[in-house]
C-alpha cells in the first residue's frame, strides 16, 4: 500500500530513506506517492550489502514525467512502488549492479533490473503478484528467474567478491575468554559464528557457548556455530554430529551449523573418507532441521573434499590474507586468525559473509525458525447435531422430547 505525501514533505520514512528522496523530477510541485513495503525492502537492502548510502535517483513519477522518460505512464514509479538507485560499498565506491540484483532477489524485491552497461544503477520494485528480473541493456523483457545464474556468479563468483562489500564478523570459543558483545556490536560486527563443542561426548560443549550465545543474542548479532570435529571414520562424525543437535536444541541460529575438518589424523585418511564423514554430520543436522555447512581451509577444500559436497552444502573457507584465491561459491570467507576488535581481548578471527543467511534460514524455517502454517482460510465444518426430537404416542398421550447420541 503506497501513502501519499505533500510535495514539501520531509518526513523521514526509515533511518536512511526520507521523503525527499522520492519526489518525481518532473519539476512540478505535486504529490508524492511511496510504498512501506519500498522502503522496508530498500533498508534491507542497505544493511545486506553493508552500503554507506543508496542514491534514489529516480523514485515516484508522475504519468507525464514516467512517459517523458520512456515509460508507459502506468509503470511501478507511477504507483510508488519502484525506485532507481546506485548503492555505494563503505570504500566509497559504487556496487556492481550484478551484485545489487542478486541482493535484491534474496530479499524478495518481485521487479529487479540492471539499468546501464556500466553496470552502477539497478530498479527494483514491489509490484504485487508479479515478477520481473530484467536487464535495461536488452531491452524491458524478462531475462531470468535466477540472476545468480544470469550474471554467472553461482552465489558468490570469484570475480565479483574482491568487490563486493561482505558482512563482517567473528567466529570465537572458549579462547577468546570474556567477551563484551554490546562492544562488538559497536565496532560494526554483524554476525558471529560461536564453537558449540567437539568431539562426541556432550561433556565437550564449550564452556563459553552459552554465554557467548546469549551475549550476542542480547546484542543484536546473528549467530551461527561450529562443532570440531576429531572423527576420523563417517560412524564418528555421525556421533559428533547427534551431540552436536543435543547440544543446539532449544536455540535458534541466524547463520548455518558448520562441521570444523582440519585436523591432521582426520586429513591423512584422504579424500574420500573426508567427504564421506563430511556427509554423515551433515545429514544428522539437515534430519534435525538445521541449515548446515563444512569449514575447511582453502587447500584442503581442494584437494580433500569431493565435489557434490561443494555444491551441497554451505562453505565456509580460510585463507588468511588479502585474496581468497578459491573460484567457486562460497558463503563465509576467514580472512584473518590475528585480528583485533574492540570488546574481544586478544586476536580474534575475522571472517566476511557474502550470503544472506539471515533471511534464507528464516524463510526456509530452518535452525530453530519453524515455518508459520497459514491461518484456515474457512471455519472448519460444525460437528453434526447428534440430537434428534421426537414424538411418542402411548394410548390417549403423547410426550415429546430430544433423544442424544452419547
Amino acid at each position: 500500500m503506497s501513502k501519499t505525501y505533500d510535495f514539501n514533505d520531509s518526513t523521514q520514512l526509515s533511518p536512511h530513506f526520507n521523503v525527499r528522496e522520492f519526489r518525481c523530477k518532473c519539476g512540478k510541485n505535486h504529490e508524492t506517492l511511496i510504498s512501506d513495503e519500498l522502503i522496508q525492502k530498500l533498508e534491507m537492502l542497505y544493511d545486506s550489502l553493508n552500503c554507506s548510502k543508496i542514491i534514489v535517483t529516480s523514485g515516484y513519477r508522475c504519468e507525464q514525467h514516467d512517459k517523458n522518460v520512456g515509460g508507459s505512464g502506468t509503470g511501478q514509479h507511477t504507483l510508488g512502488n519502484a525506485a532507481d538507485i546506485c548503492c555505494y560499498g563503505q570504500d566509497g565506491q559504487p556496487i556492481s549492479s550484478k551484485i545489487v540484483c542478486c541482493k535484491a532477489q534474496d530479499i524478495g524485491f518481485s521487479g529487479i533490473a540492471n539499468i546501464t552497461a556500466a553496470y552502477i544503477y539497478t530498479h527494483v520494485d514491489v509490484r504485487p503478484n508479479s515478477k520481473w528480473y530484467g536487464d535495461e541493456v536488452h531491452g524491458n523483457s524478462t531475462v531470468t528467474d535466477d540472476f545468480y545464474k544470469y550474471f554467472g556468479m553461482d552465489g558468490t563468483d570469484n570475480k565479483e567478491r574482491d568487490k563486493m562489500n561482505g558482512m563482517k564478523g567473528i567466529d570465537v570459543s572458549v579462547h577468546n575468554g570474556n567477551i563484551d558483545w554490546e562492544r562488538v556490536k559497536k565496532a560494526g560486527i554483524q554476525f558471529a559464528i560461536l564453537r558449540a563443542g567437539y568431539g562426541k561426548l556432550a561433556s565437550q560443549k564449550d564452556k563459553k557457548f552459552e554465554d557467548n550465545y546469549a551475549g550476542a543474542k542480547a546484542a543484536g548479532i546473528p549467530v551461527g556455530a561450529y562443532w570440531y570435529s576429531y572423527a576420523t571414520r563417517p560412524d564418528e562424525a555421525k556421533q559428533e554430529a547427534e551431540v552436536c543437535v543435543y547440544i543446539l536444541k532449544g536455540k535458534q541460529f541466524e547463520f548455518p551449523i558448520f562441521f570444523d575438518q582440519e585436523e591432521t589424523k582426520t586429513l591423512d585418511t584422504g579424500k574420500a573418507n573426508c567427504s564421506a564423514m563430511v556427509r554423515a554430520f551433515c545429514e544428522v543436522l539437515e534430519k534435525n532441521g538445521y541449515w548446515v555447512g563444512l569449514y575447511t581451509s582453502r587447500s584442503m577444500l581442494s584437494t580433500h573434499i569431493e565435489d557434490d559436497i561443494k555444491k551441497r552444502y554451505a562453505l565456509w573457507v580460510a585463507e588468511w590474507g588479502s585474496k581468497l584465491n578459491y573460484g567457486g561459491a562460497v558463503g563465509i570467507w576467514q580472512y584473518s586468525e590475528k585480528g583485533g576488535v574492540d570488546g574481544v581481548s586478544g586476536n580474534v578471527d575475522l571472517d566476511e559473509a557474502y550470503v544472506d543467511y539471515t533471511t534464507k534460514v528464516k524463510k526456509a524455517g530452518k535452525n530453530g525458525y519453524g515455518k508459520t502454517e497459514p491461518p484456515p482460510t474457512t471455519a472448519p465444518d460444525p460437528k453434526p447435531d447428534a440430537s434428534v426430537s421426537v414424538a411418542v404416542s402411548i394410548g390417549k398421550d403423547t410426550y415429546k422430547g430430544t433423544l442424544v447420541k452419547t
